[in-house]
């Protein structure tokens, strides 16, 4: 079961790839939303108010992946996909790149155009911190104050992430399970008398 999945940390520097006058400005956003997407192309078409084509494709999706691709006007499938090509070969998600063209007055064709989106995107993910994170399970594990110290050593000798807690009579400690670990995980809670497990929904 794979329970990883690579994203990049924070927006890469600006990349730049030259093709017979026309400059392709490329750019990686970390993204959780479309929204997030919208608001960075925004951005972008106000900084660079005087090119010709604002291209991208975003991934989002830890597992169930969700993605767009746009060609902003280049003829079919050859911006948007190229650049979704290389979110797929890195393996990247939760990710939007955008390339910005200037169009310098020669026409590159069609596999002109393909190869100059494919590189930028390459590049702006080349410039990136990419790293790999786990797919968690969270859960919410209640008991009452006594308890305390039976929870406490689970999650100690388990090593578990704690995210949350409200210590007060009734407790409630929110924890951070790896996908792979987290049927085992559940079980020992679930196992201890007097204390009870819940899977927390998104």
């Amino acid at each position: 079961m794979k329970d990883t999945y690579q994203s990049i940390t924070k927006p890469s520097p600006e990349v730049l790839f030259k093709d017979r006058n026309s400059k392709f400005f490329g750019y990686a956003f970390p993204i959780k939303t479309e929204a997030e997407a919208n608001e960075h192309l925004e951005e972008l078409r106000a900084k660079h108010h005087k090119a010709r084509h604002w291209c991208y494709a975003w991934q989002i999706g830890k597992e169930d992946h969700q993605y767009r691709a746009n060609d902003d006007g280049e003829p079919s499938n050859s911006a948007g996909m190229p650049i979704y090509g290389q979110i797929q070969s890195f393996d990247v998600t939760n990710i939007l790149i955008v390339v910005v063209r200037y169009f310098g007055g020669v026409k590159l064709g069609v596999g002109g155009l393909i190869n100059a989106y494919k590189t930028a995107a390459q590049m702006a993910l080349e410039a990136s911190d990419i790293i790999k994170r786990t797919i968690d399970e969270v859960f919410i594990v209640k008991f009452d104050y006594p308890e305390m110290n039976k929870v406490m050593q689970v999650i100690k000798q388990n090593n578990l992430n704690v995210i949350d807690q409200k210590l007060e009579l009734d407790c409630k400690i929110y924890i951070a399970v790896r996908k792979k670990d987290a049927e085992s995980i559940f079980e020992k809670f679930d196992n201890t008398y007097k204390v009870e497990i819940s899977k927390k929904e998104d």
